[in-house]
């Protein structure tokens, strides 16, 4: 792209995991700033404006200046300074980094309000389940090559585990666990704490079978639940459970 493609850069939105507004302006001025480097019309631009605040919750921060904000309230100024002169196609990246839950869930609306709107969003993050909000395709991405695309639905698909049972059991006597883990379908076992996690391979009746056998063996628990695999489970199969830099 040339530097003076003003046409084809109207219709992008870049949102970096580094915050990157002005210090010396404050929260409507950053905003106005970036989004007249597209939007020359001033009616407009101000419409823009507002929406763009209301869109990520900034109202009561208009005057502020980055200085005075919370990290949760800048990543939400970096996002509306990215995408307030209305692009097509918006890039993420790690968004939601460092941010608290409240500023978070502000962040993933604001995010679902832009799809739905009609925006083309490539999202990048480490959270999957994220990932399972908001995003109608995934691309697992590891080292720069792509090791999975499809659906949540489709790439759930490819993890080599079935189900995953946990029970909240106290003081549970390793001989049960040895047993449980010799169970036909399980593929894997961990017990820490109060917590018994029962991973299968496969089958139907899992729960069923693991409910039967606390039973019979006078094992009394505080709960017990069982779910699908989820992204997580698939994303560390494909690039690996090992610590990175």
């Amino acid at each position: 792209m040339k530097p003076d493609a003003y046409d084809i850069k109207a219709k992008l939105g870049v949102v970096f995991q580094d915050v990157a507004v002005f210090e010396e302006l404050t929260v409507q001025d950053n905003i106005d700033y970036f989004c007249g480097l597209y939007i020359k019309d001033k009616k407009k631009r101000k419409q823009y404006i507002n929406e763009a605040i209301e869109l990520v919750g900034l109202e009561e921060f208009r005057k502020f200046y980055p200085k005075q904000l919370s990290g949760g309230l800048l990543r939400r100024l970096n996002i509306a300074c990215g995408i307030a002169h209305k692009p097509t196609l918006i890039f993420l990246d790690e968004p939601t980094v460092a941010v608290d839950p409240q500023s978070r869930n502000n962040i993933l609306d604001g995010i679902k309000k832009l799809r739905d709107n009609g925006a083309t969003i490539v999202y990048t993050t480490h959270y999957m389940e994220e990932v399972e909000m908001i995003c109608d395709r995934v691309i697992i991405l590891d080292k720069g090559k792509v090791l999975a695309s499809g659906t949540t639905d489709e790439l759930k698909e490819l993890a080599k585990i079935e189900e995953k049972v946990t029970v909240e059991v106290n003081n549970l006597d390793s001989k049960y666990i040895e047993t449980i883990r010799k169970m036909q379908q399980v593929e894997d076992v961990d017990y820490r704490g109060n917590i018994l996690l029962v991973t299968y391979k496969k089958g139907e009746n899992n729960l069923v079978e693991l409910m039967e056998y606390l039973k019979k063996e006078e094992i009394q628990y505080n709960k017990i639940y069982s779910e699908r695999p989820t992204l997580n489970d698939v994303f560390l199969e494909l690039t690996g459970k090992e610590l990175r830099d």
